[in-house]
């Protein structure tokens, strides 16, 4: 989820890069207060957030509400992220930074599975470890996490791009997240979309096994046909080129799903060079202003709107919670993770399909 336009901060961030690795570790050294723990030299709360990466303002909208609440509730916070999405080391150094500074709790977006250990050792070591945005494989890795149910915000924009079709042969073209790791928020949203779409899946933590070819059942149903997979990294550049690569296996591609609105700005670029922009539904999910603005001007069809400062504001309040009462939050029922929610923003509502217009989706984007 790289390369977005920039969003408004509402602090100042210092970088500052970690010794001991050539890799850098993004901290707000302004927070940096006490030695962590339940009790530093200041007697606050020690808390970790360690970030995907700062490139991407999804992640600054969660630094944004972390830093808002350890100002109000007494936290000493440390801010860390990865140089790019995919980059496990810098989070795993972060957290080895974290055990030594004795921090309560650590607010963590898993790269992968590959941070599954550094994790362990944390919660060994007394840590309190909260997901953000990304559910870990498996979900018990970390003590609870708090994300958009990234199934249901993909089979949204499913089910409305099935209904745009109106009974028309589908020719589908996935931009996904990686090609070579694997992460929940990946499978979850693609395989969402597909079965929005009425596409039967097959391995549920496994893009692309799908029959190449059949019959979708959503809106009025028709045929489909699935042109390819591409990974794009989260990237408005690699979303062009996974954009390319797909036209240039079936050029027929009407239907394009992206893991997230700048590699659907990618797609987009790619698609209007092909003259093909105007004939494609292309459906994203974030909810971000920018792909909320994209929406309004028709580029994207519709988004899943989530709210990543709502994930970090509940994730800090539930560790300083737990550091003053003892008390562990919940997930919600029926799933093992809390959900925050998701919105479909479109200006093209569907009859019995939830959602909200552009101009709806623009008031509340990576909000509460």
């Amino acid at each position: 989820m790289l390369n977005r336009s920039p969003m408004p901060r509402r602090g100042i961030r210092i970088a500052a890069v970690v010794a001991a690795t050539t890799l850098a570790a993004i901290s707000l050294t302004a927070c940096q207060e006490s030695s962590g723990g339940t009790g530093g030299a200041s007697g606050k709360v020690g808390v970790a957030l360690i970030v995907k990466t700062t490139t991407n303002p999804y992640f600054v909208a969660m630094e944004d509400a972390a830093k808002a609440d350890a100002s109000k509730d007494g936290v000493s916070l440390t801010l860390a992220a990865g140089k790019k999405d995919g980059d496990a080391t810098t989070q795993i150094q972060a957290i080895e930074d974290s055990i030594s500074r004795g921090d309560k709790g650590i607010l963590i977006t898993p790269t992968d599975s590959t941070v599954n250990t550094a994790i362990a050792k944390a919660r060994k070591a007394g840590i309190y470890v909260i997901a953000l945005d990304t559910a870990p494989d498996p979900a018990k890795a970390v003590d609870i996490t708090y994300a958009t149910d990234n199934f249901a915000a993909g089979e949204a924009i499913g089910k409305w791009a099935a209904a745009q079709l109106n009974g028309k042969p589908a020719v589908i073209g996935l931009v996904d997240l990686f090609s070579d790791q694997v992460a929940s928020v990946d499978y979850d949203r693609d395989q969402g979309f597909l079965t929005g779409m009425g596409i039967p899946t097959a391995d549920k933590q496994k893009n692309g096994d799908e029959a190449p070819t059949g019959s979708y059942t959503g809106g009025k149903g028709g045929t489909y046909k699935i042109a390819g997979n591409q990974a794009s990294n989260g990237d408005q550049a690699d979303g062009r080129t996974a954009m390319e690569t797909l036209l240039s296996k079936n050029s027929d591609i009407n239907v394009v799903y992206a893991i997230n609105e700048p590699a659907a700005y990618g797609a987009y670029q790619a698609l209007k060079a092909a003259g093909k922009e105007k004939t494609t539904l292309l459906v994203a999910i974030d909810g971000g202003c920018t792909g909320v603005k994209q929406v309004g001007q028709g580029i994207i069809g519709a988004t899943s709107q989530q709210y990543p400062s709502k994930m970090a504001q509940l994730g800090m309040e539930a560790i300083v919670k737990l550091a003053k009462s003892g008390k562990k939050p919940s997930v919600s029922a029926g799933l093992d993770f809390f959900n925050t929610g998701s919105k479909l923003v479109t200006d093209k509502a569907v009859p019995g399909l939830n959602s909200i217009s552009s101009a709806d989706g623009a008031k509340s984007c990576w909000g509460n």
